[in-house]
């Protein structure tokens, strides 16, 4: 669950846990954050809701929020696109990532059409996220379909060395 906090005009947030734990708290933070002022994301996320990500990642570049994240463990499937949303990008050597092909979950009864042009959209969707969770890192889309392609977990250390983020160290 995201939590507010202001020190010295920065805006501090913890997104912790599923998507959809954080994703409707940390819009309204986000709300109330001043434009165009800093936030520091701290992040332990396996992931979640690939809407829900998209809508805070698009909430921090809507309102120009310079932000800055550090994975404190993990940051995984969509929480990713939060994380490539921010500006500086902070790891530590245990941190992990996993990049990996969408899931399809639904535990709602549809139709055969309907579930057709859900999976229609579902491919689309898939494609255009892995396409801007590249942008947004500003990386080689060969790196993260790459990644995707093997359902790689991604070590702090591999982050850094590729160009996607900082490294610190709070650990002896």
């Amino acid at each position: 669950m995201a939590k507010r906090k202001t020190r010295k005009d920065v805006t501090e947030l913890t997104l912790i846990g599923d998507v959809d734990d954080w994703e409707a708290e940390t819009l309204k933070a986000l709300l109330d954050t001043p434009e165009g002022s800093e936030c520091v994301f701290y992040m332990d996320s396996a992931g979640g809701s690939v809407y829900g990500s998209l809508a805070v990642a698009a909430m921090i570049r809507l309102r120009r929020i310079k932000g800055r994240i550090v994975v404190l463990s993990e940051c995984s499937s969509a929480a990713l696109l939060v994380f490539a949303a921010c500006q500086r990008r902070f790891v530590m050597p245990y941190s992990t990532f996993l990049f990996h092909r969408m899931k399809w979950e639904s535990d709602k009864r549809v139709a055969a059409d309907e579930a057709g042009e859900w999976a229609r959209h579902f491919e689309y969707l898939e494609r255009e996220m892995d396409q801007l969770l590249a942008k947004l890192l500003n990386c080689n889309p060969t790196l993260i379909t790459e990644w995707i392609r093997q359902g790689k977990y991604v070590t702090g250390r591999e982050v850094v060395e590729a160009g996607l983020a900082e490294m610190i160290h709070v650990f002896p």
